[in-house]
């Protein structure tokens, strides 16, 4: 009888054993599929972001030109065009925020003080609001090659601030994206046509090209103390987070250019330039309108991609998007398209796929090893 009643005991036994190796199994696996699919959806946020940063930046360049060559004269304007479309998130923050209610007490970091976040959004403003307008300047007084050429300097000041701010690494991809980026915007400027800058006199030619270099210190800085701020003051990469930061940071710059508009006294000549547009009245709004569109979408992209990945890489992909503009000015506005400026475009996008390439090797080591850890238990 005793012999009886252990052998019921050492079945229960194993079946009590089954069950936890089952859940070991599930649970094992249900741990290598959350990290793939976060992965498929942060890579699919960041084509997403891409598509907005090449198309709102290629295309809003293009209606810049287009609105300086057909009797736009106020950079004033031009600029605020640029900055003026946060109202569109504020329409969208205001129905998430409706859907979603906020839940105290949830566990996560404290938020930070008004005063650091105040300080945050005033100050990038204001280098937002700075390099916007001498983009301006540089869009209005230089071919586009010559413009697209000197914009892609911007990569290799994001890259010298991030260092020292965010300790950003150079690999070998990283470096062979920045050669080829580099090369690109090399050969671009070969291929301008000289004719090109008789167009405007030699110190408007000197004015755009002082302003552009400016403009791309500025804009590289401005990414890199975006990352930075999203790390150590900001400590969030939520929807909300990114809304706050473009329609605040937006504001400020917008209502900067504002008031260099009405003290400069722009706005009193911009009823007779809507009347004397080539174009007609129609498509001087909408070229306006679009622009605005366009560049808060080309905003929403990069700073997306600031904190999805890194300033560098928001960086890289606005340059990939320059040497698209000869392109699309062959095609819009009639420019001559050589073998130069294809082989350029080539260059670039090689480019960008190096440095996506490199960031794809860092999303599969944390799996790999997690995998690895796994097998090594089993």
């Amino acid at each position: 009888m005793r012999e009886a009643k252990a052998l019921p005991l050492s079945i229960t036994g194993q079946e009590t054993e089954e069950p936890t190796l089952k859940e070991q199994v599930t649970v094992s696996t249900n741990s290598s599929i959350v990290p793939r699919t976060n992965n498929y959806k942060r890579w699919m946020r960041i084509v997403l972001s891409t598509v907005l940063v090449l198309a709102g930046q290629a295309t809003g360049t293009l209606l810049g030109r287009l609105y300086f060559e057909k009797g736009g004269k106020s950079l004033w304007l031009a600029t605020l065009m640029q900055l003026s479309g946060f109202p569109i998130l504020i329409l969208y923050y205001c129905l998430s925020s409706l859907r979603k209610p906020t839940v105290a007490g949830s566990g996560t970091s404290p938020s930070p003080s008004a005063v650091a976040l105040a300080s945050v959004y005033v100050s990038l403003g204001l280098i937002v609001a700075t390099y916007c307008f001498l983009y301006s300047i540089g869009l209005r007084y230089l071919p586009l090659s010559t413009y697209s050429l000197i914009s892609t300097s911007q990569l290799a000041f994001n890259a010298f601030f991030s260092f020292f701010l965010n300790s950003q690494k150079f690999t070998p991809f990283i470096v062979n994206s920045l050669i080829l980026l580099t090369m690109s915007s090399v050969l671009l400027v070969s291929n301008e046509d000289s004719s090109t800058r008789n167009r405007v006199s030699r110190g408007k030619y000197a004015i755009g090209v002082v302003c552009t270099i400016l403009a791309s210190a500025g804009n590289g800085l401005d990414l890199a103390l975006a990352q930075f701020c999203f790390r150590k003051v900001i400590k969030s990469n939520s929807v909300p987070a990114l809304m706050d930061f473009v329609i605040y940071q937006s504001l400020v710059a917008a209502s900067v250019i504002a008031v260099g508009l009405f003290v400069s006294g722009d706005w009193k000549g911009l009823k007779g330039e809507m009347e004397e547009y080539e174009l007609g009245k129609v498509s001087y709004i909408m070229v306006l309108v679009w622009i605005c569109i366009l560049w808060q979408g080309f905003a929403i992209g990069s700073t997306a991609l600031l904190f999805e990945v890194s300033s560098l890489f928001a960086n890289s992909v606005t340059v990939v998007a320059l040497p698209i503009i000869p392109v699309l000015a062959v095609i819009f506005f009639g420019d001559r398209m050589g073998c130069v400026k294809v082989v350029a475009m080539l260059l670039a996008i090689w480019g960008f796929i190096s440095y996506a390439y490199q960031h794809y090797l860092d999303d599969q080591k944390p799996s790999s090893e997690h995998t690895t850890s796994v097998n090594n238990e089993a």
